[in-house]
């Protein structure tokens, strides 16, 4: 039995590491993309929320599919729905800019139906003992796929100059796309259980000392940070730099050191240490957006590139390992797992979308980039509210893994 849940394990992992290499692939350089046919941030910005919106609403609506039905049909469906967007943007060319919010809301549905059911299947197959290393294993993934995906594809499109590099760049993501569908008909079909509640969440909200309050307010500041950062680094990193190789480049570093700094998280960071690591990788990751102030160029974003990969895991580990403990904590909540995940998402896009309306307001009164990185620095820091928000509960946690 063990060694089956093992092998389902490397299967989701497999899964997930396609999944991540078809979104580096062409993710990477979508926005930049975009960018080349219009300059302008506020585009990009509300490109990102159609995203957010469709994916938010696709959590919630696809919930009732995913608990009462079957959750892997829905994992392929937004593996096939990824697929469709990139069809569409190769079809539709340099137009797509004239179509940003169906586009935004097409790609979100695909992220949702996948994360969905994958947060589902992986929360199932993993329990609080292994699950920091599992998140080690799927960061040292991502962190893999993140180091090939962006250079070859920085490296296709610099030599195919342009527009056929990027036609041939979708079409790899499709193709692999198309792979991870494949292979997650090895995935055992999940058994169905209870029926779907959709108020759950603000349920959850409203009850008087539930531990999901100072976490979805930990996830909120999650959110307002990487709705803006998700997308913004990478136009940084292409407009100082002038060329997609560079932006490639700046991928294959970045994603080398995350690759060491995750398999180091997950070998070492115990359950104990989060509050605490949580904490340091907070103030750190303020810390190395201050190289802004002086310069944006290459040369300093590579510094805070750099910088964010060694000191993300230390917020993020412990981040995504408490709302999942959470779901596990009685029999009561493992029974809501697919209402509570929705919940965590819900609170993800919230804060997203806050973000990037923050970014919108203050660069429809000035684009400089001053403003620009005093914006990075005061959303970067919403990892601190995190932080204060969730601090008490990681310690009531780590002690009580002490008894």
């Amino acid at each position: 039995m063990k060694n089956s849940s093992q092998k389902q394990e490397v299967l989701l992992l497999a899964v997930n590491g396609l999944c991540s290499l078809a979104t580096v692939l062409a993710g990477t350089f979508l926005n930049v993309y975009l960018w080349k046919s219009r300059q302008d941030f506020s585009m990009v910005g509300w490109f990102t929320v159609a995203q957010q919106l469709a994916v938010g609403l696709s959590f919630w609506l696809a919930g009732k599919w995913v608990k009462e039905h079957n959750k892997m049909n829905a994992l392929r469906l937004g593996l096939a729905v990824s697929g469709l967007f990139y069809l569409l943007v190769l079809w539709l060319g340099n137009r797509a800019v004239n179509y940003i919010w169906p586009l935004g809301l097409i790609l979100g549905i695909a992220i949702g139906l996948f994360w969905l059911a994958f947060n589902i299947v992986y929360f199932e197959i993993t329990d609080a003992g292994n699950r920091d290393f599992f998140n080690g294993w799927m960061g040292l993934l991502g962190s893999f796929t993140g180091i090939v995906g962006p250079w070859v594809s920085g490296w296709i499109i610099t030599a195919l100059h342009g527009e056929r590099g990027y036609r041939l760049v979708f079409i790899l993501s499709l193709s692999i796309y198309g792979v991870a569908v494949g292979l997650s008909f090895f995935l055992k079909k999940r058994k169905s259980e209870g029926a779907y509640l959709w108020k759950e969440p603000w349920r959850e909200l409203h009850r008087k000392g539930s531990a999901w309050r100072p976490t979805a307010a930990a996830l909120v500041f999650q959110g307002l940070r990487e709705g803006v950062f998700s997308f913004l680094i990478g136009l940084l990193v292409y407009i100082a730099a002038k060329e997609e190789s560079k932006l490639g480049q700046f991928a294959l570093i970045t994603s080398a050191v995350s690759l060491v700094s995750y398999y180091a998280a997950g070998k070492w960071f115990k359950p104990r240490l989060r509050s605490g690591g949580m904490l340091a990788g907070g103030i750190l990751l303020i810390a190395v957006i201050t190289p802004l102030l002086w310069r944006v160029s290459y040369g300093t974003l590579l510094i805070m590139g750099i910088g964010t990969s060694l000191f993300l895991p230390l917020y993020m580990l412990p981040m995504t390992s408490s709302s999942f403990d959470l779901m596990g904590e009685s029999k009561e909540s493992v029974g809501k797992r697919v209402e509570l995940v929705v919940l965590r998402e819900l609170c993800l896009m919230t804060g997203k979308i806050l973000g990037v309306f923050v970014f919108i307001a203050m660069l429809s009164v000035n684009e400089s980039p001053r403003v620009i990185t005093l914006l990075m620095l005061l959303l970067g820091a919403a990892p601190l509210g995190s932080w204060l928000t969730l601090h008490r509960l990681l310690k009531r946690k780590a002690e009580e893994s002490l008894l």
